[in-house]
């Protein structure tokens, strides 16, 4: 009986998509996709789908049909309006209206950047991929007691931040029962890589079908066969194109569409008919057209300033071209924009005019704003003002695109030629926020042919070495900012400061070259001192100035005072320039205190939901992780920069992976790595990504002992500008050069080594330099140097440091036929390689051993079998669950719903043979997934 009951319910589920398909002629196909998806997220699954096609094709139609599927599902409805797609999250706003009671389940960090950019509370700007998360998180919420469809028509007129976020949570969907359906005429850029569907015009017999449903009267059958062809099925040309044909066009063959013109004419056949109506009549279409919600109680009172009267105006119909229910719905997008640009301009000023003054300055100040600027043809510092100020709240709800164009129209609205001048500056800074580099240099433009004042021009220059920097660390970057830096300091020596210390980091990190790096730290040096207790920032300033005018020693005393009041000062204000801080103790040589700034920075950052800032910090983590032999911490890390790389689109910083697998010493996986990333980043004059690579290789090559490549490498790394890689890529010079026997280059490295290392009394960096003087030495004092070496490293975290200094003390041991002795060096640096996982650097160790006369088998890390079956993304939530973060938490630091987490955990239990979080760890065992902190 209960089969049978069964089979009546799917005979009847199947009439029922029978019935649904039968009222869309011809699309059968598109039909079963709809199905499939709808089926897909009732099973627990998630589908994203972008429908698109030309203008007429029946886009809408198959949205209304996906809807009427949704039986039993909750639906949330949005469309990209043209005229609003100034106006930041207007679109976003749209979808999540009816469920925002539901932002308290939300995190924090998450119900705040909804919040802020919904305009319901003020705060700091939120980054758009933390309020893509919390879009991710809420429809996953309102999918917990029902399967969840949202519907998106007119997608190619959304609003730039909501369709960035959309793009993002198309992304990241997998297990939350939401469905998300955009119906585009383009594929958004920003929605690209999403799965779609491309909609055609219908099948010859089904064009006739429909053809035929509505031409009065018999078309030759020639004429009905060219209609068809010529319209390609174009469901709405077939509608509507008959209607302006006369009988005469019909029989002598004229007046046919021309497939090339389609949009043009089917729009073209909606202005005819409008043409057509009463005047008050297509006033009032107007006012409907320029009126982006469609609001009735607002059309109407617009259309009453207007003088327009409802009797009136619709006394003869709208020839179905606009209906009033609870919304004003026009027949199809073509016609909204066929009233718009048919109308008289001054009909369309009017109409902006009377919609500006009903609607309410307090409630929608921008969309008030916007229709004032439309219906302002003169300069107008007024209406310039409201811009600007409606710029002000799109910037602090993170909308940098929506605040440009704020801006540029109060460009255009300005009167006073400085404040045109001020607003291409903000502009100009929006743009660049937006990653608009070219509408940023125009904006630049402006303001410096615009600028009244020196400090004006100054400021121009300025944001124009701003985007010189972002937009790929080229040559002008570095003297571009210098020469702003020295012409902003009459009128602000903070922000003088601040422009000296990009320009010596865009020296440093991109194409420039040594003497770029010169100037601009002698312009630094000339500096006046800081009024009152230096800032943390100055002190750096001084400190990395210091190095290159004056060399370590000089600088020494700077960087120590830097690093004090680094530790004393507030992260928040370390976020800002961080990045930078980040090489302090690098340089001094602290192994201890160099995980500091990046831990601290990255709690505040992921409180923050800064995420774009992610990448940055866990890259000056990774190093100093990868250092101290915590490959599984590394790993972590590098997997979670590869989430923020997929979540946001910004190409992951490669230096950690390049560290990393150089030590593993695995060259199959590190040498493509390397090699592709000197070409990409030589290619864009990203230097410092060049000197991570070839240090890298350096590290790689002397690891598998072959020295002769691992030379060429290092060489070229010690004449980075970088202080730091040229620093730690000493070390690799001096074994790689001593080992071939280029006396000359190991002593010139040596003598490089000393000068950084030696006015640090710090362990890790007089241990390096024991250990590089031992290679250089004689009997007697090699010996001691190497014991010294042991004795230092191992007070430091940095396990391979020490590891390696017994390999080389072990090597030098045997070939000093103390056989003995080095049988223990060379057993305890095996032993040691392979416990931290650097393959090579055991490897060599182990033929060592052999040719003592111990035989040793080769040894592999200790990682469990079901634990390799792991996908990288399972391994990290895996290891995150293991730390004792919650599915929540996960979520939040992977870009997922928690509900995908538990889909994930589930899957992650099953390969490890474990039924709760607390075995997680004993699941995850051996060598490879050492605990790190994080």
């Amino acid at each position: 009986m209960y089969a049978d009951s069964c089979d009546r319910g799917k005979d009847r589920g199947i009439v029922g998509q029978r019935r649904r398909r039968a009222g869309l002629l011809g699309r059968g196909t598109e039909c079963a996709v709809l199905d499939e998806l709808i089926r897909a997220v009732r099973a627990g699954e998630s589908r994203v789908l972008v429908v698109h096609g030309v203008p007429g094709v029946g886009k809408s139609a198959l949205l209304e049909y996906v809807e009427r599927a949704a039986t039993g599902m909750r639906v949330l409805r949005a469309s990209g309006v043209e005229s609003e797609m100034e106006l930041a999250f207007a679109t976003l706003h749209q979808l999540c209206a009816p469920f925002l009671d539901r932002l308290e389940s939300l995190p924090t960090p998450q119900r705040h950047a909804l919040e802020t950019v919904f305009g319901m509370r003020g705060g700091t700007p939120p980054e758009r991929f933390l309020v893509g998360l919390a879009v991710l998180s809420l429809l996953s919420e309102i999918s917990q007691s029902a399967p969840l469809l949202c519907v998106i028509d007119d997608a190619q007129w959304m609003d730039r931040a909501s369709a960035q976020v959309l793009g993002f949570v198309g992304r990241r969907l997998l297990a939350e029962s939401v469905a998300l359906v955009l119906a585009s005429r383009q594929w958004p850029q920003d929605l690209l890589g999403l799965p779609g569907m491309e909609v055609t015009g219908l099948k010859t017999a089904d064009a006739h079908a429909l053809l035929n449903s509505v031409v009065p009267g018999r078309f030759d059958r020639h004429i009905r066969d060219r209609f068809v062809a010529e319209t390609r099925g174009n469901p709405l040309a077939l509608l509507e194109l008959p209607r302006e044909l006369s009988m005469t066009q019909v029989a002598g063959r004229f007046g046919l569409p021309d497939a090339g013109k389609l949009p043009g004419r089917i729009e073209q056949s909606f202005v005819d008919r409008i043409a057509g109506l009463p005047e008050q009549t297509r006033l009032l279409l107007v006012v409907a057209a320029a009126e982006p919600v469609g609001d009735p109680s607002l059309v109407w009172r617009a259309a009453e300033r207007l003088g327009i009267e409802p009797a009136t105006a619709l006394a003869s119909g709208t020839d179905g071209l606009l209906s009033f229910d609870v919304r004003v719905t026009f027949r199809h997008p073509l016609v909204r924009s066929a009233v718009y640009r048919s109308a008289k301009p001054g009909d369309r000023r009017a109409a902006h005019l009377a919609l500006a003054e009903v609607t309410d300055a307090h409630a929608d100040p921008d969309r008030r704003a916007w229709h004032l600027a439309a219906a302002t043809t003169a300069p107008d510092e007024t209406v310039a003002g409201e811009l600007e100020r409606s710029a002000d709240r799109a910037q602090a709800r993170g909308g940098p695109a929506a605040a440009a164009a704020f801006l540029q129209r109060s460009m255009a609205l300005s009167v006073d030629t400085s404040r045109r001048a001020e607003r291409a500056l903000m502009a100009a800074a929006a743009s660049l926020r937006a990653g608009d580099i070219a509408a940023a240099r125009d904006f630049a433009d402006v303001a410096d042919r615009d600028a009244q004042s020196e400090f004006q021009r100054v400021r121009a220059l300025l944001t124009r070495g701003h985007i010189t920097f972002a937009a790929g660390f080229d040559n002008e970057a570095p003297a571009m900012l210098l020469t702003a830096a020295r012409r902003l300091e009459p009128f602000a020596m903070d922000l003088a400061r601040e422009t000296y210390f990009i320009a010596w980091a865009s020296a440093s990190f991109g194409a420039a070259n040594r003497d770029s790096l010169l100037a601009i730290s002698r312009a630094m040096r000339e500096l006046p001192s800081p009024e009152g207790r230096p800032r943390a920032l100055d002190l750096v300033l001084e400190g990395y100035a210091l190095l290159i005018t004056d060399g370590r020693r000089a600088a020494l005393p700077t960087l120590q005072r830097a690093k004090s009041a680094i530790a004393d000062h507030p992260v928040q204000d370390l976020l800002k320039w961080g990045w930078a801080a980040c090489g302090v103790s690098a340089l001094l040589w602290e192994d201890r205190i160099m995980p500091d700034i990046p831990t601290k920075a990255l709690k505040a950052v992921r409180a923050d939901g800064a995420l774009s800032e992610l990448p940055l910090y866990l890259h000056s983590l990774g190093i100093p992780r990868s250092l101290s032999g915590d490959f599984a911490a590394a790993a972590a890390l590098v997997a979670e920069s590869e989430a923020v790389a997929e979540a946001t689109g910004v190409p992951m910083t490669q230096h950690t992976q390049l560290l990393l697998v150089a030590m593993q010493g695995r060259e199959a996986e590190a040498a493509p790595l390397i090699e592709a990333t000197i070409e990409e980043t030589g290619a864009s004059g990203q230097l410092n990504g060049v000197a991570s690579a070839q240090w890298a290789a350096a590290v790689l090559y002397n690891g598998l002992a072959r020295h002769g490549l691992a030379l060429p490498a290092a060489q070229a790394t010690t004449q980075s500008a970088n202080l730091i890689v040229s620093q730690w890529a000493l070390p690799e010079l001096v074994e790689a050069a001593a080992r071939v026997g280029d006396a000359t280059a190991a002593r010139g490295a040596l003598e490089g080594l000393a000068d950084a290392a030696e006015p640090c009394d710090t362990d890790w960096a007089q241990g390096i330099l024991a250990r590089c003087r031992a290679l250089l030495s004689d009997a007697a004092a090699a010996d001691e140097l190497y014991r010294e070496a042991i004795e230092r490293l191992g007070r430091t975290t940095l396990r391979p440091e020490l590891a390696r200094a017994h390999l080389l003390y072990g090597e030098w041991l045997r070939r000093n036929r103390q056989g003995a002795e080095a049988r223990v060096h060379l057993r305890t640096a095996y032993e040691m390689f392979v416990s931290i996982g650097m393959e090579a650097f055991a490897e060599r160790a182990r033929r060592e051993l052999q040719t003592t006369g111990e035989n040793i088998r080769r040894t592999r890390g200790t990682e469990d079998p079901a634990s390799a079956e792991l996908t990288a993304q399972e391994r990290q939530i895996a290891l995150l669950v293991r730390d004792g973060l919650s599915n929540p938490e996960v979520a939040t630091r992977l870009f997922l719903s928690p509900r995908t987490v538990e889909w994930h955990l589930r899957k992650i239990f099953a390969k490890l043979k474990i039924t709760s979080r607390r075995q997680v760890g004993d699941a995850l065992s051996g060598g490879a997934y050492e605990p790190g902190v994080r």
